[in-house]
């Protein structure tokens, strides 16, 4: 048998945390706990953006999807990590690694550039109010989501395409929980210079230039808010932008020291915790930042569980008329 071909007919082995078995037992109980986290927290700020008109506006309509987003970046890796933790069997099918693979990279790519159209959105609300409505209009909001998903796309195809190209030789053990990039490019029998120097360019337009609008339109942020003579207006935009700010430093701060760094300056664990960190703690950090700061969303979920409480009552006086009847 072609031994390039071994790992499409036999799948791949994810090692995960294997060599530290006590610790997989701690890891499957905080995963699951982060995961429902994570699947109840962005839940909530979906249904609250859509049933509170008061949020019908640009910034929480990316909020929205940002949400959206965080739901399926989880859900495509945890259930996988979840079934390898729990028991024996450490392997993934390869057509299961593949859409993994592609899923996982069209989705990360999807988040760098949202959170760069939301800093673009709080510098058009912040340093131009008058005309922000006009600018942010739904059809421009819903031409830049297309637009961001065009990218990410575009960028998911070409780096997970010429990395799958690669010959492995039969190698088909990856040192990861998940199959992303570096641990694909790791198994390659040839030399992949080309290749990583190829996937640095595209992070270079996927990462750094979304990271360098986000820092301009703070820039710009910091000086509208200083010129403000209103207090009030000065601690509501600080802290509106300072949650997105939040999300923005986790977020590109982990994906930086992974995917730019040199290779060596991260442990092997060490680099297996960072991914760990930005694929399952951050998405359900977001929740929490984006409510405990912003008064617009508490009042929005104390309206929810208002309605949620009052539909409740009602269940059970209509239960209790059915009865008595």
């Amino acid at each position: 048998m072609d031994q390039s071909n071994y790992s499409s007919l036999h799948g791949f082995i994810l090692l995960g945390f294997s060599d530290h078995p006590q610790l997989e037992m701690i890891l499957s109980g905080v995963v699951t706990i982060f995961y429902l986290i994570t699947l109840v927290g962005n839940t909530v700020i979906i249904l609250a953006t859509l049933l509170d008109s008061h949020l019908h506006t640009p910034m929480y309509y990316f909020l929205r999807n940002l949400s959206f987003l965080d739901l399926c970046f989880t859900t495509s890796i945890i259930p996988q990590m979840l079934v390898n933790l729990w028991g024996p069997n450490l392997t993934i099918s390869y057509v299961g690694c593949v859409i993994q693979l592609y899923v996982y990279m069209w989705l990360g790519s999807i988040e760098c550039l949202l959170l760069a159209v939301m800093s673009y959105d709080r510098f058009t609300a912040i340093c131009k109010p008058l005309h922000y409505l006009v600018i942010m209009n739904p059809h421009q909001c819903l031409k830049m989501i297309i637009l961001v998903l065009g990218i990410s796309l575009t960028n998911s195809v070409v780096s997970c395409t010429i990395t799958l190209n690669l010959p492995r030789c039969g190698n088909n053990i990856l040192d990861n929980f998940l199959c992303e990039l570096p641990a694909m490019i790791k198994i390659a029998c040839v030399d992949t210079t080309t290749v990583e120097m190829s996937i640095f360019a595209l992070a270079i337009v996927i990462v750094l230039i979304p990271l360098l609008l986000i820092l301009t339109s703070y820039g710009y942020i910091a000086q509208s808010v200083l010129r403000m003579k209103s207090k009030a207006g000065q601690r509501k935009a600080i802290n509106t932008c300072g949650s997105h700010l939040t999300v923005v430093c986790i977020f590109y701060g982990t994906i930086v020291y992974m995917y730019l760094l040199p290779s060596n300056s991260a442990s092997k664990d060490q680099g297996k915790y960072l991914t760990l960190f930005y694929t399952i703690i951050t998405p359900s950090l977001n929740p929490l930042i984006y409510t405990l700061r912003n008064k617009d969303m508490k009042d929005a979920l104390k309206k929810l569980m208002r309605v949620e409480h009052e539909s409740t009552e009602m269940k059970r006086n209509w239960k209790h008329k059915r009865m008595l009847m």
